[in-house]
C-alpha cells in the first residue's frame, strides 16, 4: 500500500513537472515576439524628449539644445565675384558709295557791263555809250552795245560803231581787248566805246 501511494506519488509529480516545462518554452517564443515597450514622452508627440525641463540631460534653463542641422544656411559671405565686362566691339561702318549728281554744270558763261560814258565832241555831246560784253571762262565770245547816241545823223554812225564792234564775230571778239580801230565819221561814239569796254573788261578779268 505504502509502494502504491509512492508510486503515484511519483508518477504525479513528474506529470506535473513535464506541464510546467512545456509551458515555459511555449512561452518562450511569444515573449520573444511581443513589440519592445517605448519610453512615454510627457512632452507630446514630435517633440523631443531630450528638449523636456524634466528630462535626463536637459538644459536646467530649459532652453533646447542647438545643433548645426537647424541652424540654416550658413550665412558666411561669399567671395566678391570677379567677372570682368566684355568689351564692346566697335563696328566699322563700311564706307558709303560716292553719291553721283545728275545736277548739271553751272555755265561759267557770265555777262559783264561796262560803265556808261557820253560821246562828246568839245561842249556838243551826241549821246550816251555803254557796252556789255558775255565772257565764257576767260575769253570774251559777244560784245552788245546797250546804249549808243541816236537821232539825225548820230544814228548812221552809231549804226557803223554797232556793226564793227557788236556780236559774236566783232572786232571785240576778234581782238579780245578794248584796242579798236576808230570808225571813220564817228570818233566820239568810237572812242566813248572803247572806254566803255575796257571797264566791262576790267570787271570780267
Amino acid at each position: 500500500m505504502r509502494r502504491a501511494f509512492l508510486a503515484i506519488t511519483g508518477l504525479a509529480a513528474s506529470t506535473t513537472a513535464l506541464v510546467v516545462f512545456k509551458g515555459s518554452t511555449s512561452a518562450t517564443p511569444v515573449a520573444q515576439n511581443l513589440p519592445t515597450a517605448q519610453p512615454v514622452n510627457p512632452a507630446g508627440p514630435g517633440t523631443d524628449p531630450s528638449a523636456a525641463p524634466d528630462a535626463p540631460g536637459a538644459d536646467p534653463a530649459g532652453a533646447a539644445p542647438t545643433s548645426s542641422a537647424s541652424a540654416g544656411p550658413s550665412t558666411s559671405p561669399k567671395p566678391g565675384k570677379t567677372t570682368a565686362r566684355p568689351s564692346a566691339t566697335k563696328t566699322t561702318k563700311a564706307p558709303s558709295a560716292p553719291r553721283t549728281t545728275t545736277k548739271a554744270p553751272q555755265s561759267t558763261t557770265r555777262r559783264v557791263t561796262g560803265a556808261g560814258f557820253d560821246a562828246k565832241d568839245g561842249s556838243e555831246n551826241y549821246g550816251y555809250v555803254q557796252v556789255q560784253i558775255v565772257v565764257s571762262g576767260n575769253r570774251i565770245v559777244e560784245a552788245v552795245a546797250l546804249s549808243l547816241p541816236t537821232g539825225g545823223e548820230s544814228d548812221i554812225h552809231s549804226g557803223d560803231v554797232s556793226n564793227r564792234y557788236d556780236g559774236t564775230g566783232g572786232e571785240v571778239v576778234q581782238k579780245q581787248s578794248a584796242n579798236l580801230n576808230t570808225v571813220s565819221g564817228a570818233t566820239e561814239t568810237s572812242n566813248a566805246y572803247k572806254q566803255s569796254l575796257r571797264s566791262a573788261i576790267e570787271q570780267a578779268f
